[in-house]
């Protein structure tokens, strides 16, 4: 199937670009261009030639299909194509509408003149990938956007518009939305020949900058600031360089080497699997990519508080209407502000206007009664996490909720089965776990029930979509992907404790590593008297699971972190900041003598490896269960909700860059060392050694 089209316009070939969605940059479509732009030169009567792509798309770059493919890298490749457009006898015109990135906008480089919607989407966003534009973007922006315009679109890899370049040479002409793109083109292509205006060929154009050196020195002292382990921002500023110091030629060779040597880095790998991942998250196999959808234009949600009101907010920001429900009037008036304070704040920082406010609080509605759902065509229940509570909101949910309305739990560790069971149709129940505060945390577990039907999980992942969350879908267990992992995360650090280790040399030595948050301090922000009640569940339904105590002791003493002040470590009122507490220490050193335990030195290598490969060992056992799809889904959430380092990719991702065999080793080594049968790797682990295969 081609993805171009070539028609001829008088005296003027016309190239469509026809790969949908965004324009990709197949192997078929530069052959495509190819055909194009050869048989518009080998026929007399064509005097220019036009590019041009759909009004949603010139082209978004590379073809997300093709990637690590040999096809990516089949000639003609992009550098090949863009050097035939250039080196054209004829005038090679780029219409550009829509997004235009990546090897898309360096494809238009390519060209001798340029046509722009002011509203056009410019991106070089290959940084994002832990890249550098690979197809002469790095030599040809320079030379025409200008150093420092070309270097920021490199480094900072966001779209802008195409009215942002009026003060550079790059547009040639913008045209307005009323006119027709092509007969605009059609019409520029005919003064170029009839003006006889030269071709203007970018890799001809000088980069210049006065007193570059001291520019380029300012530059790469600011992204090194700022590019934290990431090696892509600062190989920019070196293409850059190039640019003004050496040939096109050699500019584009050490541009090549660059984009090469970036490609083998683990930091590319990550990026590059988070990309993919994403995609691949909004994707259930069983459940077709046209199945149609319900209607979502109202939604209810039951409870206003820190939850609630986060939950209520998103769909606020969508332009969906909200009814918030609270069993008392005080509770309700207070999640209401709650919500109104929360716009005042982002519109103080100049994040919201205030017509934009109003419209939000415009679209929310408080109530006291749950008659007030039986239009809702989505309602979820953000409630506190006992079965009892949500049997009582459920039974409730059923008898007014009207036919095909959703009812979602945002439940984090309970059965979502039972819940549903709750109701007289389970196929209407799912469960929607927001992570908080879930108005500003990107992640959304999507808790698919055994009677949940396939179209309220389309519905449900659509809705995640619009409300901008990055949704994973995850199978019925206790705690899910997510908790179910970190419960193992934590358990692993309590034991460090009683061996010899301190909370703050734990969540630091995790920290460093990248980590956002280590297990303490995180404990901490979430109230240690959640997972406090999850142990005591443990303790009665799953015996056989080993905790250290350490912990109990502490919230026994009302120790449950920032909201009461202490818990691993003290907060000043009005302060978050953790401080190491002595207190702490002397009980943990009185406690290891009751255990009888003598504490040891512990590497902060040993920290990192028993915590972060715990994850990997249950998040193995979760997918070989079926409960995640795909080891990128479980990335996915690691690193949207919990804090994981994106440069490493996510545990799964991480421990392949390890080496299963190493990890199964460790982990082995573990076993050995502690007793511990959690230890043991996970069969998956042993079957993909056995393999030589990898998790992801």
């Amino acid at each position: 199937m081609s993805s171009t089209r070539y028609e001829v316009r008088g005296a003027v070939a016309v190239i469509t670009l026809a790969n949908p969605p965004v324009n990709g940059i197949s192997y078929a479509l530069r052959c495509g261009v190819v055909a194009g732009v050869d048989q518009a030169s080998a026929d007399p009567a064509i005097k220019a030639i036009v590019l041009i792509g759909s009004d949603r798309a010139f082209s978004g770059g590379a073809d997300i299909g093709e990637f690590g493919s040999p096809k990516a890298y089949a000639e003609p490749n992009l550098p090949t194509l863009i050097r035939i457009l250039e080196t054209s006898a004829k005038p090679v015109i780029a219409a550009i509408s829509g997004v235009c990135m990546g090897g898309g906008f360096e494809l238009t480089l390519g060209c001798h003149f340029r046509l722009a919607r002011p509203d056009a989407k410019i991106a070089l966003p290959e940084v994002k990938l832990g890249l550098i534009p690979g197809a002469g973007g790095t030599q040809r922006g320079p030379r025409i956007l200008g150093v420092e315009t070309a270097l920021n679109l490199m480094v900072k890899g966001d779209p802008v518009p195409a009215s942002s370049f009026k003060d550079s040479p790059l547009i040639d002409e913008y045209v307005a939305a009323e006119t027709d793109l092509l007969d605009a083109a059609l019409a520029f292509a005919e003064r170029v020949v009839a003006e006889k205006r030269p071709l203007r060929r970018v890799s001809e154009m000088k980069a210049d900058y006065p007193d570059h050196e001291a520019f380029l020195q300012f530059a790469r002292n600011m992204i090194k600031g700022v590019a934290g382990p990431f090696p892509a921002p600062l190989k920019c500023v070196d293409a850059v360089t190039a640019a003004l110091t050496l040939p096109f030629e050699q500019g584009i060779k050490l541009e090549r080497d660059l984009f090469v040597g970036l490609m083998g880095t683990p930091e590319c790998r990550a990026l590059r699997h988070a990309f993919s991942a994403e995609r691949a998250a909004s994707k259930m196999p069983d459940v077709p990519a046209d199945t149609p959808t319900r209607t979502i234009a109202s939604v209810g949600v039951i409870g206003a508080g820190t939850m609630g009101g986060g939950i209520s907010m998103n769909f606020l920001n969508a332009g969906i209407p909200v009814t918030m429900l609270e069993m008392q009037q005080e509770a309700l008036d207070r999640g209401m502000a709650t919500i109104r304070k929360n716009y005042e704040n982002s519109m103080k920082k100049g994040k919201l206007s205030q017509e934009k406010l109003d419209q939000r609080m415009g679209l929310l509605k408080g109530t006291l009664s749950y008659d007030d759902f039986k239009d809702a065509d989505l309602i979820i229940e953000a409630v506190f996490e006992e079965i009892g509570v949500k049997e009582a909101v459920f039974k409730q949910l059923d008898k007014i909720a009207k036919p095909g309305a959703i009812l979602a739990s945002n439940t984090s560790t309970l059965d979502v089965n039972a819940i549903a069971e709750f109701t007289q149709r389970p196929q209407d129940v799912v469960g929607m776990h927001f992570f908080s505060p879930a108005n500003v945390m990107r992640l959304l577990e999507v808790v698919r029930g055994a009677k949940t039907a396939k179209d309220v999980m389309a519905t449900v992942m659509q809705v995640a979509k619009k409300i901008r969350k990055t949704a994973v879908v995850s199978g019925v267990c206790d705690g899910f992907i997510g908790n179910r992992m970190i419960e193992h995360y934590g358990r692993v650090a309590g034991f460090l404790l009683e061996e010899g280790a301190t909370p703050a040399q734990v969540d630091r030595a995790l920290e460093k590593w990248g980590m956002a948050m280590g297990p303490f301090r995180m404990g901490d922000l979430a109230g240690n008297d959640i997972g406090w009640a999850i142990r005591k569940r443990r303790y009665v339904e799953k015996p056989h699971i080993r905790y250290a105590r350490f912990a109990d002791r502490l919230c026994e003493q009302g120790r449950f972190g920032q909201k009461t002040g202490k818990g691993w470590y003290l907060y000043q009122p009005g302060n978050r900041k953790a401080i190491p507490d002595p207190e702490v220490d002397v009980q943990l050193v009185a406690y290891r003598k009751e255990l009888g335990i003598t504490p040891r030195k512990i590497s902060d290598s040993e920290i990192v490896q028993r915590c972060v490969y715990a994850l990997v060992n249950e998040g193995a056992r979760i997918l070989e269960e079926g409960i995640a799809a795909r080891a990128s889904d479980i990335d996915m959430i690691y690193l949207t909700g919990y804090g994981f380092p994106l440069f490493r990719g996510g545990p799964m991702l991480f421990a392949d860059e390890v080496g299963l065999y190493n990890v199964a080793r460790s982990m082995q080594a573990f076993a050995a060392s502690s007793g511990d049968s959690f230890w043991e790797p996970a069969p998956l682990i042993a079957q993909r050694v056995a393999e030589g295969k990898s998790l992801t």
